[in-house]
């Protein structure tokens, strides 16, 4: 005799998908590992688009951030503001989430829909550490959002006044 898995009603889905996102938001990375293990996609997304790497990685949890990688979670997925994990985590200011992230694959250089980098979103912000490890990780100093502006303009236009004189300084 073999044991047939038990289907979920959509209900029972809808809210095991609830709780597989709250372990994400909550960056319990042995419950992740364990559900990813089992098959659990690593792309899946809540009502509002955010993925399960989007809300480990906002919300500052570096070894959730690891393991979604690892099991081939998309960097570049976007939510439905067009806002990427890299974007949230030089947002939020958390270089140990933004090394899980580019050092587990995510671009550098990626861009959400408004053309942003990390590193602009760093400048703007006032992260210099995150600028330099970003700018050591291959980060274009160059590079301009979908309105022109650079990581020194963003950096200036948010009076960010230590990103703005830090990149200042490296422009020359």
């Amino acid at each position: 005799m073999t044991d047939q898995p038990t289907v979920m009603t959509e209900e029972e889905s809808l809210a095991f998908a609830q709780q597989v996102l709250e372990v994400a938001r909550h960056g319990d990375a042995v419950m992740l590992e364990r559900l990813l293990g089992k098959g659990l996609p690593a792309n899946l997304k809540d009502h509002k688009g955010d993925s399960l790497l989007m809300l480990a990685s906002y919300h500052g949890h570096a070894q959730a951030t690891e393991v979604l990688m690892r099991y081939g979670a998309d960097p570049m997925m976007a939510n439905d503001r067009g806002q990427l994990p890299i974007a949230g985590a030089a947002f939020k200011g958390d270089l140990a989430v933004m090394r899980a992230l580019v050092e587990g694959g995510a671009p550098v250089d990626g861009t959400g829909a408004d053309g942003r980098t990390a590193l602009m979103m760093a400048a703007m912000f006032d992260r210099v550490e995150m600028i330099d490890y970003l700018l050591t990780q291959g980060a274009d100093l160059q590079a301009r959002d979908a309105q022109g502006i650079d990581a020194a303009g963003a950096a200036s236009a948010m009076g960010a006044q230590r990103a703005r004189q830090h990149l200042q300084a490296l422009l020359g």
